[in-house]
């Protein structure tokens, strides 16, 4: 995630160059503060550093383990965990600054070959210290638990061993696991650095335009129906120009998938990711169904009534997210977003306010969109000993300023978790929209509340019922999508024509009849990262909406001091399970009745719609 060392990439250069007319100043970030340049001897010094220091690791602690849990002090497990930290840290900084550099910039070649290069090399460092999990689950449980008991020290790392257990049924012999780590770099790696080279690469004729994927997106927003018409038009001829490499990069990922799964012995395709999660396959069945029966009561219902607001009887699948006509036509500048995000957050907590601002005022946050910049948006965590980083595509749309504060929750949430050091500081994805979601709702209904107008009161809902939408119905389609394709991939080869079936029937079942699904959509699911990247990933956006806003029903209700039990939660990063986390607030996700508390406020805000435009 990263750029070269070109003065046009400098934080000073790129910064009078993002000067927007109508947006201002929209800042890049200051990737000086992870190193000062590729060919700087900080950078070259500590890649030099990181392999010396993994083949030390290796050389020291190999074959040892089990000796270390008689020694308190030096030649201990702790102090064997402590290098394996620092070296984590390491090796993770510089992998964050050869990434930021390539999505920064993903069609420049140098860029590539930077980060391919620095990718190969950290594999293989990783490959010296890759024996250290296998081999400390193959000590006995019992002799671990004393020696946790015995050294205090040894005892600090104890969540991040009970956590290392869970993998035990599933790891293989060390020469294998070696061979899948090496193997990735021309397998899984290689195509998802197809897919972001090829998406980056990517122009949309609109009009006499030609414009990269984000901004046609944008256009999907368009008051003018002509446009998002044509940006929908462009969106599926290139999509159908392009779509043998799609086809491609998603028959190999999901056989890849498929071999890695039959080799651990995983019994249902997503299982890998629950794991990975730390979720039981139950909560995320549960969660699907309840949201797959709330279809008709969400979206079917929604789009109904937007249908209706925009005179037709069915929309176009291009104007789902079409702005109402109660909708200001109007953008909202990077000051103002910052304002109202930065506003929201000191709302409900200080603290939180002046977290985020470190990423307005330190450079950690990269915002204009630009040809070949990665699109879409993120928070990168980097690691403890650095700061994350914020990448977004800012156009200055209601959406982008929503997007502004889900990316800063991440960020307000990686710096608090940060404090648990470089192998605990990692939230499970279905807690790690937390903050994110809730950063989003902070902000939402801060704005809500200035509104009197009932017209705009009326559009604000229905923007953030669609985003719920979103959010909740499509990721959910999209997780039934993906064990579709992955299902079906266990049979042979995909035709693009197979894949675009598959996803037909999930939107038709989940957007409803008053949207029409009509030729040129079929092929959608090419741009969406999460499919190439995270298998299964998408569910996690859906858990994380329904956990928030049940947790932002008790914040309604709370008495004080719920705002450190939430700072408490962020605080924890991987070092406890969702239901003790969620404990403190009364909730529980293994109970059915969890998602419906969830799915009932996107419920209230369309009935709250509904009786403003019975009164209007």
């Amino acid at each position: 995630m990263m750029i070269d060392r070109r003065p046009a990439l400098s934080s000073l250069t790129q910064a009078s160059a993002s000067r927007d007319q109508n947006l201002g100043d929209l800042p890049v970030w200051k990737l000086e503060d992870l190193y000062p340049g590729q060919t700087s001897s900080e950078f070259l010094g500590a890649v030099e550093k990181a392999g010396a220091d993994a083949l030390a690791f290796e050389t020291k602690w190999k074959g040892k383990l089990a000796a270390s849990l008689e020694t308190v002090g030096e030649g201990s497990l702790a102090e064997a965990l402590r290098e394996m930290e620092a070296l984590e840290d390491l090796l993770g900084r510089i992998a964050s600054y050869a990434g930021l550099t390539y999505y920064s910039d993903m069609t420049n070649p140098a860029n590539g070959k930077f980060f391919g290069d620095i990718q190969a090399k950290l594999t293989d460092m990783s490959s010296r210290h890759l024996f250290f999990p296998l081999e400390l689950n193959r000590l006995p449980d019992d002799a671990v638990d004393a020696a946790m008991d015995r050294d205090q020290a040894l005892g600090h790392f104890r969540p991040w061993i009970v956590d290392l257990r869970k993998d035990k049924p599933f790891q293989l012999d060390d020469r294998i696991e070696q061979l899948f780590l090496e193997k990735s770099q021309t397998g899984a790696a290689a195509f998802n650095r197809l897919f972001d080279e090829t998406l980056a690469s990517l122009r949309f004729k609109v009009g006499e335009d030609e414009m990269p994927l984000e901004p046609t997106l944008t256009l999907l927003q368009d008051a003018d129906p002509a446009k998002r018409k044509l940006a929908a038009e462009a969106l599926s001829k290139t999509f159908k120009d392009n779509i043998r490499i799609f086809t491609l990069v998603t028959n190999t990922l999901a056989k890849d998938k498929d071999i890695s799964d039959r080799w651990r012995g995983f019994e249902d395709i997503a299982d890998s990711r629950h794991l990975a999660n730390r979720v039981e396959r139950e909560v995320v069945d549960a969660l699907a169904e309840a949201v797959r029966e709330a279809y008709p009561r969400l979206s079917h219902r929604y789009y109904k009534m937007k249908a209706k607001w925009l005179g037709m009887d069915q929309m176009n699948f291009w104007d789902r997210n079409a702005p109402l006509a109660e909708t200001p036509d109007r953008l909202i500048s990077w000051d103002e977003a910052k304002d109202m995000v930065l506003s929201a957050y000191g709302g409900f907590a200080p603290e939180m306010a002046e977290i985020a601002g470190r990423f307005f005022e330190g450079g950690w946050i990269d915002a204009p969109a630009r040809p070949g910049k990665a699109p879409g948006a993120f928070a990168h965590p980097t690691v403890p000993s650095a700061h994350p980083y914020v990448l977004v595509n800012y156009l200055g749309k209601p959406r982008d300023v929503m997007t502004l504060a889900h990316e800063l929750g991440h960020g307000v949430h990686q710096v608090l978790a940060g404090g648990q050091g470089a192998l605990m500081c990692q939230t499970p994805l279905t807690l790690a929209e937390t903050a994110s979601v809730f950063g989003e709702m902070l902000t939402f209904r801060a704005l809500l509340d200035k509104t009197t107008d009932k017209r705009e009161r009326k559009a604000m809902l229905a923007q953030k019922v669609e985003d719920m939408i979103n959010t909740v119905v499509r990721q959910i389609a999209f997780y039934q999508f993906e064990r579709k394709i992955h299902t079906a991939r266990k049979e042979g080869e995909l035709t693009a024509e197979k894949i675009g079936e598959l996803w037909l029937s999930v939107q038709q079942e989940s957007l409803g009849p008053a949207i029409k699904i009509s030729e040129g959509y079929e092929n959608w699911w090419a741009y969406i990262p999460h499919f190439i990247h995270s298998p299964f990933y998408v569910y996690a956006y859906a858990f994380g909406d329904c956990l928030v806003n049940s947790l932002y029903a008790v914040y309604q209700n709370a008495d004080q001091g719920f705002q450190d039990k939430c700072f408490e939660l962020l605080k924890a990063g991987g070092t406890k399970h969702h239901s003790e986390l969620l404990a403190p607030f009364g909730l529980d996700a293994t109970d059915p009745s969890f998602w419906a508390k969830g799915l009932s406020m996107i419920e209230g805000l369309i009935d709250e719609l509904e009786a403003l435009d019975k009164a209007a």
